[in-house]
């Protein structure tokens, strides 16, 4: 517009005004967020064609996330046996392992964690049939081996890793190597957890953090909200969990403060998953001063119940582990999807990694679980959960048949043993078979890829099919292995 127009203008009564084009850099300015916009459509579109993360977002006229086939269990329950079990000494009894004790060993050896083979160690414990199924379970555990009309025992587990590290991450994650999202993470990103006031993926700590730390437990690049909240072993579980405002409602107020700037933080990150993961976990630490205190006080528990989880017992281990089953029971009941429990320190380091001294190693371990263990089945049944609770016992390898050094067990991946109860799976029976020597898995071998198939299976969710797409590809946490185990279901 010339200057002339606009003089003309303003001497006439009307209001100027002035066209201008904006520069570039202006432009980019207020243009930026419709970038990110059109790109955040195009992987909405990407995913919606695909079904990723689906069950998220998408629920029944009762609330309940939509899975892929009808789920047989609610929640799991993961005893992880840090170290790694005997499977010769607790579930996989070989009678020609004990007749050889002594001798040299009679099968070709793989190299070991520390090359220091010896003789063939025949287990120092014997075994006895259980229930109507008959199923041998060492005398290590004899509170456990009562309820084997219960158990599914797998005697063909298999690890492609011999190395604790990455043998922990590759039990958890499907990946022997750090970084990827955890079978705890991946139920929880499929099926979100039953509470709005817990989080869906709780790891409970005993003492010892498994070897490869915490990140077994994270939610690799999966959204934040689905990484595990650890939580102690004691009550309060959680450092700073009461609040410490002394005037009522000034907290909510803080926090609703609060909420308008994350929300406008949020937008402007065009919908940046770290940043809403945050605003949700904190909202959700909110809600959980109130219900972490009363899921993790066991003080209302009858003294019966106590007993029945061995908090009587003068062996603290023992109290340790029972605490850590009867907060599991509880956590389940309120809604929790994965619960993870890890080992109590009972003996030396306190893992199961009986490198030497397997006697007094395994002993103790197995002191300080069986009851425990045997209490939270028994508890889960009679109160009608554990049809819709599958508890999985395992430890990130087996360990070998032959000495290390005099009294000890090398890590062994080619065979050992796990089981799983309650959630859709068979009782009272053993899956699979390693050889006459306990060695390597001749029968059915499988893989933790299975393993974990066969569990999101009894979740509802399809392990090929519960994908996330990350740097240009769509992961899950069977890779692209894995089968579901259907021998295994009731």
């Amino acid at each position: 517009m010339s200057s002339e127009r606009k003089r003309s203008e303003a001497s006439s009564g009307r209001e100027a005004f002035t066209v201008r084009t904006p520069s570039r850099r202006e432009l980019l300015r207020c243009a930026s967020l419709g970038f990110g916009s059109l790109a955040c459509a195009a992987l909405v579109s990407d995913e919606l064609r695909r079904g990723v993360g689906a069950f998220e977002r998408v629920a029944d006229s009762d609330g309940r996330p939509v899975t892929h086939v009808a789920p047989r269990a609610r929640s799991v329950i993961f005893l992880y046996m840090d170290g790694g079990v005997s499977q010769v000494d607790s579930f996989d009894p070989k009678p020609r392992l004990t007749a050889e004790n002594g001798r040299p060993f009679a099968m070709p050896m793989e190299p070991t964690q520390f090359e220091q083979n010896g003789l063939t160690l025949g287990s120092p414990w014997s075994f006895s049939r259980y229930g109507e199924s008959g199923l041998e379970v060492s005398e290590l555990f004899p509170e456990t081996g009562r309820l084997a009309d219960r158990l599914c025992v797998v005697r063909s587990m298999t690890s492609k890793f011999s190395e604790h590290n990455a043998a922990n991450y590759f039990l958890h994650s499907g990946a022997g190597m750090s970084g990827r999202p955890s079978m705890g993470s991946w139920a929880t990103y499929g099926l979100a957890s039953a509470t709005a006031d817990l989080p869906g993926y709780v790891v409970l700590d005993g003492g010892l953090i498994p070897s490869g730390g915490v990140e077994c437990f994270g939610a690799g690049f999966l959204p934040a909200a689905h990484q595990a909240s650890l939580l102690q072993n004691r009550n309060p579980a959680l450092a700073n969990i009461r609040s410490s405002e002394s005037v009522p409602g000034l907290q909510e107020h803080k926090l609703a403060a609060l909420r308008r700037p994350n929300a406008e933080l949020a937008a402007r990150s065009g919908g940046d998953e770290a940043i809403e993961g945050a605003i949700r976990n904190y909202e959700l630490a909110f809600r959980m001063q109130r219900t972490i205190p009363e899921a993790t006080d066991i003080s209302d528990e009858s003294p019966e119940t106590g007993r029945l989880y061995g908090l009587e017992t003068d062996y603290e281990p023992t109290r340790n582990y029972g605490r850590q089953c009867l907060v599991a029971r509880r956590l389940v009941e309120r809604g929790v999807r994965f619960i993870e429990l890890t080992c109590p320190k009972s003996h030396g380091a306190g893992r199961w990694d009986a490198h030497l001294d397997l006697r007094k190693n395994h002993a103790a371990n197995a002191r300080s679980i069986d009851r425990p263990i045997a209490g939270l089945l028994t508890d889960l049944e009679r109160r009608g959960l554990l049809d819709e609770t599958l508890v999985v016992w395992s430890g990130e390898f087996g360990r070998t048949p032959f000495a290390q050094g005099a009294d000890g067990r090398d890590h062994n991946p080619f065979g050992f043993t796990c089981w799983l109860a309650g959630g859709g799976v068979r009782g009272g029976m053993a899956y699979g078979a390693t050889d006459e020597l306990g060695y390597k898995a001749i029968e059915n071998p499988l893989d933790i890829h299975d393993l974990h198939a066969t569990m999101l299976h009894l979740l509802g969710l399809d392990h090929e099919r519960l994908t996330y797409r990350f740097g240009g590809r769509d992961y899950r946490l069977t890779d692209v292995h894995g089968r579901v185990i259907r021998e295994l279901l009731a």
